[in-house]
């Protein structure tokens, strides 16, 4: 008998709930409807006005990443003002919302330390610009060009072009190094002690200055990196952009393999002298 009281007061309840929100369609339809026209024209207000500020910023001297954050700030701003206005025109109070919004946003910021914390770094590096798009960086246990900058995290392209997607608040006391938009190979090549050493290291600079992807400046560096035991090691450094940083060490390396056989200057293979004690009779 109690089960079915509790259900004729459950049924009772949802019948008279769903009566409200038939009562309140009826009596705010208009109103209702004209706040989602509010909500419809706020969005195509707020691209509109995001477009004109974008343009406008690319007539000024700011980064791509800082004109975005600027952009998706204006966006937003708009976009929550007509919202309030279209909550006040369904005859919601506004100023309990925002109490309650309020409140919200404390514990939604004490539940969301981490992601605070890679705002807080994107904006940050945003504007301190400690690397910016198109250079080459390396971090503690990752390494690569910067392709995009946003609030949370930073999108980094791997020489095998994978992605590395980093958190933005790894950055911050982190040890960073930043090789910009340029890198130096740092190439060896050992050659036999007879050898002409004028003549090789002028076939090296040769082999530079006929690569396109080898930059005229900075100048590449060209000289003797170490007398090893049965080999001259030669140093060839050269400056290339960031993405021809691969492509470039395969034609350089090839190159000089050729060239060196065809003038007849020996790479020698790694020697070593074996002593036998006791050798059998």
């Amino acid at each position: 008998m109690d089960s079915n009281v509790t259900k004729k007061a459950a049924g009772a309840a949802s019948t008279e709930l769903a009566d409200k929100i038939i009562l309140y369609f009826v009596d705010h339809g208009m109103q209702i409807l004209i706040a989602i026209v509010l909500m419809g024209v706020g969005v195509v207000i707020a691209r509109w006005v995001g477009n004109l500020v974008h343009r406008w910023l690319q007539t000024k001297a700011f980064d791509e990443p800082v004109r975005n954050l600027i952009v998706k700030v204006v966006k937003l701003l708009i976009i929550v003002f007509i919202g309030i206005m279209a909550l006040g025109q369904m005859g919601v109070q506004i100023t309990p919302l925002i109490a309650g919004i309020g409140v919200v946003g404390v514990g939604a910021s004490l539940a969301m330390q981490g992601l605070l914390g890679n705002l807080v770094a994107g904006l940050t590096i945003i504007f301190s610009k400690p690397f910016t798009i198109g250079e080459y960086i390396e971090i503690v246990g990752a390494s690569g060009q910067v392709t995009d900058i946003a609030l949370f995290s930073t999108n980094l392209l791997h020489t095998d072009n994978s992605r590395v997607i980093v958190p933005n608040r790894k950055f911050v006391g982190e040890i960073l190094h930043n090789y910009g938009k340029v890198r130096q190979l740092d190439l060896t090549v050992g050659v036999a002690y007879s050898v002409d050493l004028t003549l090789a290291l002028s076939i090296a600079n040769d082999i530079l200055k006929q690569n396109p992807c080898v930059l005229k400046e900075p100048a590449p560096v060209v000289g003797i990196a170490a007398l090893n035991e049965s080999s001259i090691a030669l140093a060839i450094k050269p400056w290339v952009n960031v993405e021809d940083f691969v492509p470039a060490q395969a034609a350089i390396y090839q190159a000089v393999i050729e060239s060196f056989r065809d003038k007849k200057i020996d790479i020698p293979p790694p020697r070593r002298d074996v002593l036998l004690l006791n050798p059998l009779p």
